[in-house]
């Protein structure tokens, strides 16, 4: 019985297209190979799948460059020069950019500023002081949060009896505050001591008090 003809045309279910490829596949690599031994030929395959997986054959004692090279040899043209090129191009570029950051960070630091003009003086000079007003605002900042920091460890070691204490002392205090009322103070004595002080359930020893507005 005679085989049917297949169709050449995208195979649209992904299972069976992936097996007609691996199949294939390997019927074009035997190919390959039985030139490489049958004719002493030079043969090289590269594939790559739907899945971007890359197969490759190459004849024994051959290699993909050589290949390249006596393509190259034989059609008389360069495969890498445009690509040189391109490498060129960008490598000066780097080396432009660097140049230019190097000269800019010896004016920064008052050398090479003899061979300037005058509007690029002007703009150096704005340069450098909007890079201090940066650095200013930035040091100003650091130096406020530490002396905000100071102030509130110089309030909890002054007051011993007002104040936040975490887990040190022979007391605890919060603080308190109502919407819209009067001011709260909730102080937490240990039990036996500030007897003159009396808690409002069950000997807690919490005592609130309502502070002048």
């Amino acid at each position: 019985m005679a085989r049917g003809k297949i169709q050449i045309k995208r195979i649209e279910n992904q299972t069976n297209r992936q097996v007609t490829y691996s199949k294939r596949r390997n019927g074009l690599f035997k190919k390959a190979q039985e030139l490489t031994v049958l004719c002493d030929a030079k043969v090289s395959i590269i594939m790559i799948s739907s899945t971007q997986k890359l197969h490759e054959y190459i004849s024994p004692s051959f290699t993909t460059k050589q290949l390249f090279d006596q393509y190259q040899k034989a059609v008389g043209v360069d495969l890498w020069s445009s690509q040189y090129e391109k490498m060129q191009q960008q490598l000066n570029k780097l080396k432009d950019v660097n140049r230019n950051l190097k000269s800019e960070i010896r004016r920064r630091i008052g050398e090479s500023v003899n061979d300037l003009g005058y509007d690029e003086t002007v703009n150096l000079i704005e340069d450098i002081h909007n890079s201090l007003h940066v650095i200013r605002e930035r040091k100003y900042k650091v130096i406020g949060n530490q002396i905000e920091t100071g102030k509130k460890k110089d309030a909890r070691q002054d007051d011993p009896h007002y104040g936040l204490v975490e887990n040190e002392g022979d007391y605890n205090s919060v603080l308190g505050f109502t919407n819209g009322g009067h001011q709260i103070v909730a102080l937490r004595f240990p039990a036996n001591q500030h007897p003159y002080l009396h808690s409002g359930g069950g000997g807690s020893g919490l005592t609130t008090f309502d502070l002048l507005d």
